[in-house]
């Protein structure tokens, strides 16, 4: 790496890019970030992290500071923002970069009914959403020279996104489809893997971000419950579940996905290795 301060350049500064920078910036990083939120701005500057406009000029002008690219705006129903606003400066600068990741989703993989899968499977997506990840994966695969590295992550807690207030305020559910599992990241280990990644470049590689743990969705909210010493929520079918479509679209995916690349190419040991290690710390970090 160049002498000169390493600088990560985040389109789209959100939850898991300010975990990065949380470890970055200590480490005497520049980091700059995306956003569309003035109040959000201001946040990020009084935590060090220089605000700029989600805009093809505001990136552009940006880009040639950059050491490292962080992607983790998703796609909308016209495809990549990123790209669509400034997929030529991208281009451009790709060459300089040193390291550039794109932060997909492991709702790449489709239905297997529970099975294992890795980042051999094939990319078979059952969710429109699912499907314009796959296709944004290959869209920033096809920039000549850029050294992208795709994290396929889970579903992602952390703090400010835990079961505690649902079951505090009473209107956490247990809904049971029988056999579905899901796999879940904190994001301080989101955290941990993209900078053991910035640590160990590998170009082209794809790692899937997850926990040793794949559990039932129920479990989870009864452990919160029993954690914070309150009744465990009732059980609700799937079938009879109220739900928007967006959170029935999530059981229809059940699988259970294997993180040994992440960790054996990267040396990743995980914070938490199962959500009961999660909650507990968050727990633990509420204020008394």
């Amino acid at each position: 790496m160049t002498d000169s301060q390493p600088t990560l350049f985040a389109l789209g500064y959100g939850y898991s890019a300010e975990a990065l920078a949380r470890r970055l910036l200590p480490e005497g990083w520049r980091v700059i970030g995306t956003t569309r939120d003035d109040d959000k701005a201001k946040r990020m500057e009084a935590e060090g992290v220089e605000a700029i406009d989600f805009t093809s000029e505001a990136i552009a002008a940006a880009l040639p500071q950059a050491t490292h690219l962080l992607v983790s705006v998703g796609p909308d129903d016209e495809g990549d923002p990123s790209l669509r606003l400034a997929r030529d400066a991208i281009e451009e600068h790709a060459s300089a970069l040193y390291w550039a990741a794109y932060l997909s989703t492991t709702g790449v993989y489709g239905d297997h009914h529970g099975a294992w899968v890795d980042e051999t499977t094939p990319l078979l997506p059952t969710t429109s959403r699912g499907e314009k990840r796959v296709e944004a994966e290959h869209e920033w695969g096809t920039i000549p020279q850029l050294p992208l590295h795709v994290f396929r992550l889970a579903g992602i807690y952390g703090p400010g996104r835990g079961p505690f207030e649902k079951v505090r305020s009473g209107k956490a559910r247990r809904i049971v489809k029988p056999g579905q599992v899901f796999s879940r990241i904190h994001v301080d280990d989101i955290a941990a893997v993209l900078h053991a990644s910035i640590e160990r470049p590998n170009p082209g590689a794809v790692y899937n971000v997850c926990d040793d743990d794949p559990a039932p969705p129920q479990d989870v909210i009864a452990h919160a419950a029993e954690l914070l010493g309150l009744p465990i929520p009732p059980e609700v079918p799937f079938d009879k579940a109220e739900m928007s479509p967006m959170a029935r679209s999530f059981y229809a995916e059940n699988k259970r996905v294997a993180n040994d690349r992440m960790k054996n190419e990267l040396g990743v040991e995980l914070i938490y290795p199962d959500y009961r290690s999660g909650l507990r710390s968050l727990l633990e970090a509420e204020p008394a």
